[in-house]
């Protein structure tokens, strides 16, 4: 039954992408609400030991899908909100798995330092042609992407195992689809990432889909 979930999940995703690489808007919209809801589902089914952490992480971002789905900056806001809870969420369902009196700082500064320069240079990439109220919570909202980046990045420091080397990975994905998702929104020149929406989906779906196999993984129920 939960392969039955994953099936639909890879199913739908595979519509939504090729809807979004041929620029379809109104064939996204149709298909986006369902793809957060079937991994979830797909979580649910698969742990024996449910972290619900991990499952209020996947409801935000299910519930940030829905609200980025009509135009507008104040539903981007609202959305970015929503994407920004679940962040919270998974660094909350790292923390057990990081002992804080071991965290190796000497790789984990200059990594913090990468994660904010980027953010910084995204948002000064987009600055000239975004409404100035916006700039700071976008700018705020990848700081918080990053620090659950972070986070990830402690846990794999911890615990060489591909469970925690997936979740990583999952959690670059998610940063990586935040990038092109802003310039694709908001910048002068949306063109310079490939097909758009495409990169931004395909990013975000790998990136979500890596973190649960990966904690599914590094927990020993996959």
């Amino acid at each position: 039954m939960k392969y039955i979930r994953l099936v639909l999940f890879g199913v739908f995703s595979l519509i939504h992408l090729y809807d979004s690489f041929f620029d379809n808007s109104q064939a996204r919209k149709k298909t986006k609400p369902f793809l957060l809801l079937f991994l979830t589902l797909f979580y649910l089914l698969a742990a024996r030991e449910k972290n619900y952490l991990l499952v209020a992480a996947l409801i935000f971002s299910w519930l940030g899908d829905v609200l980025l789905i009509p135009k507008g900056d104040k539903w981007f806001f609202r959305g970015g909100i929503a994407f920004g809870i679940s962040h919270l969420f998974f660094i909350a369902q790292y923390i057990p798995h990081i002992s804080f009196d071991r965290i190796p700082w000497v790789a984990v500064i200059p990594a913090a330092i990468v994660y904010f320069g980027i953010s910084f240079v995204i948002i000064e990439i987009i600055k000239p042609t975004t409404p100035k109220s916006m700039l700071f919570p976008m700018y705020l909202y990848l700081l918080c992407n990053s620090a659950m980046n972070l986070f990830s990045f402690n846990q794999l420091l911890q615990h060489h195992n591909i469970g925690a080397a997936l979740a990583l990975i999952g959690a670059i994905m998610f940063f990586l689809s935040d990038c092109a998702l802003f310039i694709v929104r908001y910048g002068k020149h949306p063109g310079i990432v490939y097909r758009k929406h495409f990169t931004v989906m395909l990013a975000y779906l790998m990136g979500e889909f890596l973190i649960v196999l990966g904690m599914l993984k590094l927990t020993g129920q996959l």
